[in-house]
């Protein structure tokens, strides 16, 4: 059986009891990979670079925005052209924030979630910039619902390493928390903060995996 499938039998007293959920944002929140993608598209456009979305699904999602900048050169042969790309980012991050306040943002189904989750301490825990992600929650009137937010700019190290996750759980002040994640790079940051970790493949279908996992119906 599929390993996120929402049918894997879990008896009861087999789950684990979480005082926390920390959720990654792109691709688990919200369906916004392609959007983060359109606008790198449009920037790398103008420097005769490409970037397709194979690529960018199989090797940019849960990766700093440099590093992203650093393969795309490197397969273009232009590593010296990184710094000239990342001078760019603060206007892809205003683009992807007006990109996403122009159309609903989050589903039915999460904001529903969310709602049902009032047992347990949350937190997002996102390599993105406060600029992109912050207006997004506050919009949807749902940043209260969070006890934290760690954003890419809060840490020194992003993900894979363990960082994000290390300072979610300091400021929750929990000991137990389940994170759901969509990347390798989201993944082992939280399992190297010694959490639990739940991979979703599909933003679409994350509540109904979390219910499952957690036994929330």
């Amino acid at each position: 059986m599929h390993a996120d499938s929402p049918h894997v039998c879990v008896r009861s007293w087999d789950r684990v009891r979480y005082d926390a959920i920390l959720f990654d944002f792109d691709g688990v929140l919200v369906d916004s990979e392609p959007v983060h993608f359109e606008c790198w598209q449009e920037i790398l456009r103008e420097f005769d670079l490409n970037l397709d979305w194979k690529t960018y699904r199989d090797h940019g999602i849960g990766i700093s925005d440099r590093d992203l900048m650093a393969l795309v050169c490197k397969r273009a042969n232009r590593a010296d052209e990184v710094e000239r790309l990342i001078a760019e980012y603060p206007r892809k991050k205003d683009m992807f924030r007006d990109k996403m306040l122009a159309r609903p943002v989050f589903s039915n189904e999460v904001m529903q979630l969310l709602a049902d989750l009032r047992a347990y301490r949350l937190a997002v825990v996102t390599s993105s910039g406060q600029s992109e992600v912050e207006p997004l929650l506050r919009q949807a009137g749902i940043r209260e619902l969070f006890g934290t937010v760690v954003y890419g700019g809060d840490v020194k190290r992003l993900k894979p390493a363990p960082d994000p996750y290390l300072l979610a759980v300091e400021r929750l002040g929990v000991t137990n928390a389940l994170v759901v994640e969509d990347s390798d790079a989201g993944e082992s940051s939280a399992r190297a903060a010694g959490l639990d970790v739940l991979r979703v493949r599909e933003a679409s279908r994350m509540p109904q995996l979390l219910r499952a996992r957690i036994g929330l119906r």
